[in-house]
């Protein structure tokens, strides 16, 4: 009878974490799918260093170093987080800083080149800042709420990233930090009145820079790459303003982007038929990769993407909100409103919605650095998962139990 009761209770042992989420997952994957068909599709044209395949095939690389990212992620107890958020944040700190003093590209200084792969360090800086806050502001908790020992060190800890990420300068990276940040301080709880006077002082200092930088420009104009760079952010907002203006320069992008949204029509071209890919739309693959999806799948297959996108937005919310840890609760809406943050940026700059600011769409343009911590980050929701799987089957376990022990008081 022992011998029983041992092996009864053996079978009985609950299972330390519950199974990823499968739904979550299989959206990723076909997120992820769809991006290097796209990929393939928007840069097939450009056979750059005389490789049609040259973008795809890097992309394939990221792809495989994002799964391994996402399933070692996936295996690790998301509140381990917890203890590593202080190094990893360390890092990026130090990674933020060299990359800004090495060489610009494109006007800014935001690449590291290892191994022959670009690395961006803000892709990193994001999952980071998210780590970190929710750490700090669960060790918080309802002090989060004082402004000067729990509000203001948790803002300071987001102005110096945002701070150093400006000075690249990658003003798109730095705005959906500070909306992430946001959104998770927000979510841990702190003062709306706090909150509210944080970007009214944030438009406050901006406004203020921008008119003494005016001041100082009228009287000493800047020369070289400086009144380069300047000029290029002003083309941006005139092109946003008015694209038809500045037709030949700044408001090229948007107005070839608009023609390939406008060319697709309701059925589109067909997947590879894009025109504007054709040398009219200058990065088909990275920023305007929305455009060519528009003109080559028309506005059904863009609204049954955009659905997808939704869904999967959607799902990752709900498996954060049901999360019983408030620092689960916090990375996976973290997580998932960077994503969404991002999409918007991405999505909104294309369709001049609101201004260029060239960043990617997540798990869809071409960017290995995007992709890889994108995924990563995918990984610890899907570990947050796990443990909002784990009372479900714990209470089919005790069900379980139960009728093996009525079976057996039964038996007797």
């Amino acid at each position: 009878m022992s011998n029983r009761k041992g092996k009864t209770n053996a079978k009985v042992n609950l299972p330390k974490r519950g199974t990823p989420d499968f739904l979550l997952l299989i959206l990723t994957l076909l997120l992820v799918g769809f991006g290097l068909i796209m990929v393939f599709s928007a840069s097939s044209s450009l056979f750059f260093k005389n490789d049609p395949l040259y973008f795809v095939k890097r992309q394939i690389i990221w792809v495989v170093l994002g799964l391994f990212a996402m399933f070692v992620t996936m295996n690790i107890h998301y509140s381990k987080f917890k203890k590593w958020y202080a190094p990893m944040f360390l890092v990026t700190l130090v990674l933020l800083l060299f990359v800004a003093f090495t060489e610009r590209i494109n006007g800014a200084s935001s690449w590291l080149n290892i191994m022959g792969l670009g690395i961006q360090p803000t892709e990193l800086a994001k999952i980071s800042i998210i780590l970190y806050l929710a750490a700090l502001i669960t060790k918080k908790g309802e002090r989060l709420r004082d402004l000067r020992t729990g509000y203001i060190p948790v803002m300071v800890i987001v102005g110096i990233v945002a701070g150093l990420i400006m000075m690249q300068p990658d003003l798109g990276s730095c705005m959906i930090l500070v909306a992430t940040s946001g959104l998770v301080i927000y979510t841990g709880g702190a003062s709306m009145k706090h909150i509210l006077g944080s970007i009214a002082l944030l438009v406050l200092g901006v406004g203020i820079v921008l008119g003494a930088k005016a001041a100082i420009d009228s009287l000493s104009p800047p020369s070289g790459q400086v009144a380069a760079t300047q000029d290029y952010k002003k083309g941006r907002i005139d092109a946003f303003l008015d694209p038809f203006e500045v037709a030949e320069g700044s408001g090229f992008n948007i107005l070839q982007s608009l023609t390939a949204l406008g060319e697709g029509g309701i059925s589109g071209s067909g997947l590879g038929q894009s025109v504007q890919k054709l040398h009219y739309l200058r990065y088909p693959q990275t920023d305007f990769i929305f455009a060519v999806i528009g003109e080559e799948l028309g506005f059904i297959g863009t609204s049954i993407f955009l659905l997808l996108y939704l869904f999967f937005l959607w799902r990752g919310i709900m498996i954060a909100l049901r999360c019983t840890d408030p620092f689960g609760t916090l990375v996976g809406i973290g997580v998932m409103g960077m994503i969404a943050i991002q999409a918007f940026v991405n999505i909104g700059g294309v369709t001049k919605t609101i201004p260029l600011t060239g960043v990617t769409l997540p798990f869809i343009s071409y960017g290995g650095s995007s992709l890889l911590m994108t995924m990563m980050s995918m990984g610890i929701m899907l570990s947050i998962s796990r443990e909002t799987n784990r009372p479900a089957k714990e209470e089919v376990t005790k069900s379980v139990t139960t009728v093996r022990k009525l079976r057996e008081v039964r038996g007797r």
